[in-house]
């Protein structure tokens, strides 16, 4: 696939276990704090606090570029490190193309059935460019280039067992099997041998269920976008170290490569897909009939299949010389799909061709749901408009000298039930300690939303005076000596040069 080769870039710049990038974007050094609002600077500013642009820098550099910084992580309320490993280990596999480990398959694949059954949440950054500038006359403007995927699902057990198993679920009473060219049906026991498994090409249930009971309470969330930022900010009025106010503007322009939203809640079923021809999705012959049908010839870079805008809004105050507080809304818009767009239909399960998962990789559960043969009838349309995952944030801090900052973030969204949302309201707490002028050691708290009790932790290297920085954080320093600890995180940058 394609796809899988391109977007790998998203997972394998680093080896390491990593986790959420939801709240501060491709910053790792937000991502060690816990806190962004009121700390981010430069192009790191873009999508949570435009008005930072407005103050630059506290190393006096007008201009700041940089590439290669990264989020990537799972986060789950119910599975533990170790399982989650295992799930990243699939993912990395899954898009080099190397082969899972088929005995550790064999022997341990209720793993997927308890990856999909539990809240999921997989995150990903990159920040392809960043670039900045900023004077006291002027103010500071910036752009930057970043690729975001996020995924979240939560099945319940019938609906995971379809995809887990395919067409050999327990939910189907017989299965159709084929050998030497004769057509026969046998009863879904259980105890079929593997030889006539082997030969299976359906699964049949004699009254079958509506998708709308089948799926109840069931959710996915899948977007993989990417963003044209940028953003403009200046001090309107006021002196830093009395009172200043400072105000900011951003926007992005969107690229989406793919976007499956889902929600069940045993009345009916609400889903609408759009994904890239990269994917090689087989929709069959419903394809033919879709106003929005797009498959041109596979290769090169995937190609998008909705764009859409997103705009934001923020404020700062600076106050006394130490205190600064921040508000800001961010991502307003929307993005229209016009390409590969389908909805599904409340309709009767009776039959499923396709196979079940092939390893832990829960993100591939789409082919079940979307596929010809899939748990999905579906309905092409001409086009569909999903807003954004709007989010609004508060956050301040407090500079102790030259040697500490401390602050705190909220962050909640506007529509939770929305693909690429944080799931309620998140509180943060963090900071950083400066003991020499080129080392930088952060960490901070935070929970709410679908966190239970994270420890960020990350630390950062700055030479020549800013001119150059470098760093590496985890969202969830417990991860590293707790086997209960409920995500594996990363988030680095080695590429950011000021001058």
């Amino acid at each position: 696939m394609k796809t899988k080769l391109f977007l790998g870039i998203l997972f394998l710049v680093s080896n390491i276990y990593s986790v959420l990038a939801q709240t501060q974007g491709v910053s790792y050094t937000a991502v060690g704090r816990g806190v962004a609002t009121s700390f981010v600077t430069d192009y790191q500013a873009l999508g949570i606090n435009p008005s930072a642009l407005g103050w630059g820098n506290k190393y006096g550099k007008h201009s700041t570029v940089g590439s290669t910084e990264f989020n990537f992580g799972i986060y789950s309320d119910s599975l533990n490190v170790d399982k989650l490993r295992d799930l990243y280990k699939a993912i990395r596999n899954d898009i080099t193309g190397k082969e899972n480990d088929t005995n550790a398959w064999k022997q341990q694949r209720q793993y997927a059935s308890e990856y999909l059954r539990a809240g999921l949440t997989i995150d990903a950054s990159y920040n392809w460019l960043g670039y900045s500038f900023h004077n006291e006359k002027f103010g500071g403007i910036a752009v930057s280039i970043t690729e975001n995927y996020n995924w979240y699902s939560k099945l319940n057990d019938q609906t995971a067992g379809l995809i887990f198993e395919g067409k050999f679920a327990d939910y189907f009473d017989s299965l159709t099997v084929v050998f030497n060219g004769d057509t026969s049906t046998i009863y879904n026991s259980g105890n079929v041998s593997q030889d006539t498994l082997s030969q299976v090409i359906s699964g049949t249930i004699s009254v079958p269920l509506k998708l709308s009971e089948i799926t109840n309470g069931s959710e996915i969330r899948f977007t993989w976008n990417r963003h044209y930022n940028f953003g403009y900010g200046r001090k309107l009025f006021g002196q830093d170290s009395t009172f200043a106010i400072y105000a900011g503007i951003g926007g992005r322009f969107i690229q989406s490569m793919a976007m499956l939203s889902m929600i069940s809640d045993g009345d009916d079923v609400y889903l609408y897909s759009s994904f890239s021809p990269s994917y090689k999705i087989d929709y069959g012959a419903i394809a033919n009939s879709n106003p929005s049908n797009f498959q041109p010839g596979s290769g090169g870079i995937p190609k998008s299949v909705g764009n859409g805008y997103g705009v934001d809004f923020s404020v700062s105050a600076k106050l006394l010389g130490f205190l600064t507080l921040s508000a800001a809304i961010n991502n307003i818009g929307s993005v229209t799909y016009t390409r590969n767009v389908y909805r599904v239909a409340d309709s009767l399960v009776g039959t499923l061709t396709v196979d079940g998962l092939e390893n832990y990789n829960v993100t591939n559960s789409y082919e079940q749901l979307l596929s010809d043969g899939g748990i999905l009838y579906l309905e092409g349309q001409e086009k569909f408009s999903l807003p954004n995952a709007a989010v609004v944030r508060m956050g301040g801090h407090v500079d102790l000298g030259n040697i500490a900052s401390v602050g705190f973030d909220f962050i909640a969204p506007f529509d939770r039930q929305l693909p690429g949302s944080v799931q309620n309201g998140v509180l943060t707490l963090g900071g950083e300690v400066r003991p020499i002028k080129w080392l930088t050691l952060m960490a901070g708290y935070y929970g709410g939303g679908i966190y239970k009790h994270n420890i960020p932790i990350g630390i950062n290297f700055v030479f020549g005076g800013g001119a150059y920085e470098m760093g590496i954080s985890s969202r969830d320093m417990l991860s590293f000596f707790m086997d209960k600890s409920n995500s594996v995180s990363t988030a680095f940058g080695f590429a950011r040069v000021r001058f």
